[in-house]
């Protein structure tokens, strides 16, 4: 059942680099629907993974956040795991390596399986060995014979890009070393809808995860969840552990109340997914409406950040350069093109403090403490921050 209508939509990182690409610019239905048998909340219209990710603009390596994250995140796996010298772990989109690369202070082998050739040549010049390919079930088998059995075979923030969640899992299972873990992060629905994150819905996300979801999807891939923690990062996130049914029988007994609780909350009704649709058309509203005042006294503003989720809030709420006429971002593959739908250029981050705009919309607001530390003298010299999620608000 469609809850939510997006609109004809450009794909998030489909980035152009000149006006002339405006005319031929593909829009695709980005419209969300909600499995009223299994309560997935996903997307229908599915993009080619060939057009999506085989030439990529994003990389994990260039956020604060991000790199404190995989550290954190590096450390428990190896503790979880019982990582010792010379076990495997394979990270499947490995992207940069960035999370890779926090391994290196353990005596163990890492791999990367990275589907975007020119992402993949980066981390292998930057020391990461990575494959450049697709990963599902038929790959998983050729990687173990090449390279042998993982300890820990990582999907950090992949599961949701994957049309065949299942064929992807089983691929996992078959990977792992006798009491290996699968580790997957995902973002959290519970957060896409108490925080209202509409704007992290765009064609590479095809699914939106609960507890319960991953429940059955891991069960139906011959694996358990052992281990589920909330973590803070893209907004909201499950990092999710699981071992093979014939190393646990059942799924641990926090994860089960987990799910339990998601459905007396209502995740896995529709009514609920309906109440959102109506906030997101309020958000539209308000933002469109702050942005319109201020342009009428006389005020500039201008965005930072071009993350994929920016261009979902640019396009539906259509925000073109009538309102924002530039966004700034650290992304060296980012600064020079125009974004996605409404095409504002993306410029590099020190125009702020060249240009000083009285008010910066925080396109990447799930790294919205980095930026403001970071742009302290642009603050400090009078200059304001608006925050579109969950309410449009100065802060």
């Amino acid at each position: 059942m469609r809850f939510l209508s997006l609109g004809p939509t450009a794909l998030a990182n489909s980035f152009l680099e000149s006006p002339e690409e405006f005319a031929t610019e593909p829009m695709f239905p980005l419209d969300v629907y909600f499995c009223e048998d299994c309560s997935l909340v996903q997307l229908l219209d599915v993009i080619a993974p060939e057009v999506l990710f085989r030439h990529y603009i994003y990389l994990t390596g260039t956020s604060e956040t991000i790199c404190d994250h995989y550290r954190e995140y590096a450390d428990e796996v190896a503790q979880v795991a019982k990582l010792e010298a010379d076990d495997l772990v394979v990270e499947v989109a490995s992207n940069d390596g960035s999370l890779l690369r926090c391994f290196d202070r353990l005596p163990i082998k890492t791999l990367g399986v990275e589907p975007a050739t020119n992402i993949a040549e980066r981390a292998q010049a930057s020391g990461i060995e990575t494959l450049n390919e697709f990963f599902d079930a038929e790959a998983a088998a050729r990687i173990r014979e090449m390279h042998g059995p993982a300890k820990a075979v990582i999907g950090n923030n992949v599961l949701a890009h994957v049309d065949d969640t299942l064929d992807f899992l089983t691929g996992c299972a078959r990977l792992l070393a006798q009491g290996g873990r699968v580790v997957v992060e995902v973002p959290y629905v519970r957060d896409l809808v108490e925080r209202l994150e509409y704007d992290t819905i765009y064609h590479e996300h095809l699914c939106y995860f609960s507890v319960t979801n991953l429940l059955r999807l891991f069960e139906r891939a011959g694996l358990r969840i052992s281990r589920v923690r909330h973590v803070p990062v893209h907004g909201g996130s499950l990092r999710v552990y699981g071992r093979r049914a014939e190393e646990d029988a059942n799924h641990a007994a926090d994860v089960l109340v987990m799910a339990e609780l998601e459905a007396a909350m209502g995740y896995t009704e529709l009514a609920l997914y309906a109440s959102m649709a109506t906030a997101v058309e309020a958000n539209r509203a308000a933002l469109v409406t702050l942005l319109g005042d201020l342009r009428s006294e006389g005020k500039s503003v201008a965005a930072y950040g071009a993350p994929a989720k920016g261009n979902t809030l640019l396009n539906f709420c259509e925000i073109d350069t009538d309102l924002i006429p530039y966004t700034v971002d650290r992304n060296p593959l980012k600064v020079g093109t125009l974004t996605p739908g409404m095409h504002i250029p993306v410029l590099p981050v020190s125009t702020l403090l060249e240009r000083r705009p009285d008010y910066v919309l925080i396109l990447a607001w799930n790294f919205a403490d980095e930026i403001m530390r970071q742009q302290a003298e642009y603050r400090e010299g009078g200059g304001q921050f608006i925050l579109p999620i969950p309410e449009p608000r100065v802060v």
